[in-house]
């Protein structure tokens, strides 16, 4: 079992990504001026940052717990939502805003694979983190999460994990919007609190990314599926939930108001 300085180190490597990030977001705003180009480069670091930290997540849950991965993820949610703007390191936010007539299809796929850089870049970055192991937690992960070598976090079929993917990011969607709309007290708390636990739900059976380049990042190329598979599972059913949640959020909204005034 792992000592306790062990998650001492991990969460010590996830406040360094932190501050990287924010170093790297002043420059970006402060060195363009805003628009796509901005937007692509904000949101390669956002998807970066949030990868990066999934990467030691992961260790902190095979070696603490997913109860222990599951506080630290809260909190890390509160952190982006105050510290993201318009940055979401999510495709599939773009594709609902795109679907609203907020963003164009090119805005979308320009962002889409600023992201997935980004998602993917930056396991350099954790390789050479983990390349040190300081501690006996990271001993030989450098080369354990490297391509065809790191395992599938798919314990279901394709079906199932797509649809486990789909629901559980529709709920979070759905959530989000009812609470961006409501605004109650403590509403980025509430937020944080509802995602990690679908995260949480979902761990044991697709991994609980519910995020298609963060699944993409950490679990590309790994043993137990297909690229195919994977897209099937991560990218079209996390997607296909987010969509649903802009059709089934007016019907939501309206019951719940019914709800209230009754």
């Amino acid at each position: 079992m792992a000592l306790i300085p062990c998650i001492c180190v991990s969460t010590a490597y996830i406040c360094f990504t932190l501050w990287l990030a924010e170093i790297l977001r002043a420059y970006i705003r402060e060195a363009l001026d805003p628009g796509l180009l901005q937007k692509g480069f904000l949101e390669a670091i956002a998807t970066a940052e949030l990868c990066a930290s999934g990467f030691e997540l992961v260790i902190i849950a095979d070696n603490y717990g997913v109860f222990a991965y599951g506080v630290l993820l809260f909190f890390l949610t509160i952190w982006w939502s105050s510290r993201w703007n318009e940055e979401t390191a999510c495709p599939y936010t773009h594709l609902e805003d795109c679907l609203l007539g907020r963003k164009t299809w090119a805005e979308v796929a320009v962002i889409t694979l600023a992201e997935t850089l980004g998602g993917l870049l930056v396991f350099q970055y954790v390789y050479a983190l983990w390349w040190i192991e300081i501690t006996e937690t990271h001993v030989g992960r450098a080369h354990s999460a490297t391509f065809d070598n790191c395992p599938s976090d798919l314990t279901v079929s394709a079906f199932s994990g797509a649809f486990v993917e789909g629901i559980c990011t529709m709920l979070c969607r759905l959530s989000s919007k009812f609470i961006s709309d409501r605004q109650p007290f403590g509403a980025r708390a509430i937020d944080s609190l509802i995602a990690t636990f679908l995260v949480v739900a979902s761990f044991k059976y697709s991994g609980g990314y519910l995020n298609p380049v963060l699944a993409t990042s950490l679990k590309y190329g790994c043993r137990g599926h297909p690229l195919l598979e994977h897209i099937f599972v991560y990218w079209i059913g996390a997607s296909a939930g987010a969509v649903s949640s802009i059709y089934l959020y007016p019907w939501a909204a309206e019951y719940a108001q019914k709800s209230k005034e009754e």
